[in-house]
């Protein structure tokens, strides 16, 4: 039973201290040139389909009868 107790007073502190140490190991990786560019355009890639998507959104909204917000 004490043994319990203890588990539960410092366990949740251990889960987090074990891995914010490993975390600066991990962040000094070094990442190869191919894959730093083929993140940066897929990147790129997916905010073009975004944007055209969110315009595609507004067309339809704005299109569609009762939809749109005219002044009177």
């Amino acid at each position: 039973m004490k043994a319990m107790n203890i588990a539960r007073k410092y366990g949740a502190k251990t889960a987090v201290a074990v891995p914010m140490g490993v975390l600066p190991a991990l962040a000094m990786a070094e990442v190869p040139e191919a894959i730093t560019t083929a993140l940066s355009t897929a990147r790129s890639d997916a905010l073009q389909v975004g944007g055209i998507v969110l315009g595609i959104i507004a067309v339809i909204f704005a299109l569609m009868p009762g939809c749109a917000v005219l002044p009177k």
